[in-house]
């Protein structure tokens, strides 16, 4: 393989070896090498992945879907969006339950019941689950 014309490589190379150990691999780009730095760094220092997180991705690792392992789970301030009939509808997540238009609502299927009139699964017309964006 040809030499990596970046200035940056060698550099690069010695922070990847104080971060990670053994040198990287002679393929990787310098941008690349300098986000797996920085995540790493800020792994360590934030105290990295949730024992639930790091089972959902050996799960999906292993091959199972996304759907089936990770469940939505939305936090206060997540913004939701969906166009429903040529109207787009904002949805905020709150300490609460959920707000739209200026009223609160304490789900999101109650949401989706209220936008097309008809019985849906919220996370799933939010497309938080599989199928979105149609009823099943």
């Amino acid at each position: 393989m040809g030499r990596d014309p970046n200035p940056e490589r060698p550099a690069t190379v010695e922070q990847w070896e104080a971060v990670f150990g053994p040198p990287p691999p002679g393929y990787l780009s310098v941008p690349f090498m300098q986000k797996a730095i920085h995540y790493e760094q800020q792994s360590k220092a934030l105290g990295g992945l949730s024992a639930a997180t790091r089972r959902v991705l050996r799960q999906i690792a292993k091959g199972e879907a996304v759907e089936k392992v990770a469940p939505a789970k939305l936090s206060a301030g997540t913004h939701l969006v969906r166009e429903w009939n040529g109207r787009t509808y904002q949805v905020h997540v709150t300490e609460n339950g959920f707000e739209m238009d200026g009223k609160t609502w304490s789900s999101l299927s109650a949401i989706a019941k209220h936008i097309t009139g008809a019985t849906w699964s919220g996370p799933r017309f939010f497309g938080l689950t599989g199928g979105a964006g149609g009823r099943t």
